[in-house]
């Protein structure tokens, strides 16, 4: 008896995962989201770890517990290799491509050499490219990328590599979503989060981000 293949789609974050299951866009496919932000705050090597619980509940101002049960017990499927095949879908931008560069770095470094479809989506979740691509090699790119905050010298695919670039500067003082928010530091605090939202869809930061990043600027020097 054949056991039947199971693929299971990864999709990057709670609005995309709800928006397929109120459209029935993959519907009866194995679906689940991947709650994270690993574009902002600390990381580190070993994925998904209690070390990692540790860092990234301080990040997101919860509780080991709450974190487990937001993001990583979601992730089990992945996490215990209960599927056959695998396909992620990621948005594009900054956000996006930090959370998939993510992933593949915890497929390579467990070892996983199955090729994976990577599905590019647009800003209501629609399908807009597709390609083919294996885990190896990215476990170190994540470590030069997220913990030595280093551009790696060689990085595909293009969609990745753009990520990397804007993760590496977009909290410098000098990048441009810095100085727009230098510039309008007269701007209600509500009013400046949702233009940055608009302004710089490229980074993909949710209201969460951008009110951390905005209280941190104005804080007295």
């Amino acid at each position: 008896m054949m056991i039947p293949k199971k693929t299971l789609h990864i999709l990057n974050g709670q609005a995309m995962y709800q928006s397929y299951k109120e459209t029935g866009f993959l519907k009866q496919e194995w679906m689940v989201p991947f709650n994270e932000a690993m574009c902002y705050g600390g990381t580190c090597e070993n994925l998904f770890s209690r070390e990692f619980i540790e860092m990234r509940k301080k990040v997101h101002h919860v509780t080991a517990e709450q974190y487990m049960g937001h993001t990583l017990k979601l992730l089990q499927p992945l996490l215990k290799k209960e599927f056959s095949q695998l396909e992620l879908w990621f948005d594009a931008d900054m956000f996006c491509q930090i959370n998939l560069l993510t992933l593949l770095a915890w497929l390579d470094k467990a070892d996983y050499k199955e090729a994976i479809d990577i599905h590019l989506v647009g800003e209501r979740f629609e399908p807009v490219s597709h390609f083919t691509i294996k885990a190896k090699g990215y476990y170190s790119i994540y470590k030069q990328v997220l913990i030595e905050k280093a551009m790696p010298e060689a990085i595909l695919p293009a969609p990745i590599k753009k990520g990397i670039e804007l993760y590496l500067g977009y909290l410098n003082k000098d990048s441009d979503l810095m100085q727009y928010i230098q510039m309008h530091q007269n701007v209600p605090e509500k009013q400046l989060v949702a233009a940055l939202i608009q302004e710089f869809a490229q980074y993909g930061l949710g209201d969460t981000q951008y009110y951390e990043i905005v209280r941190k600027q104005r804080q007295p020097k």
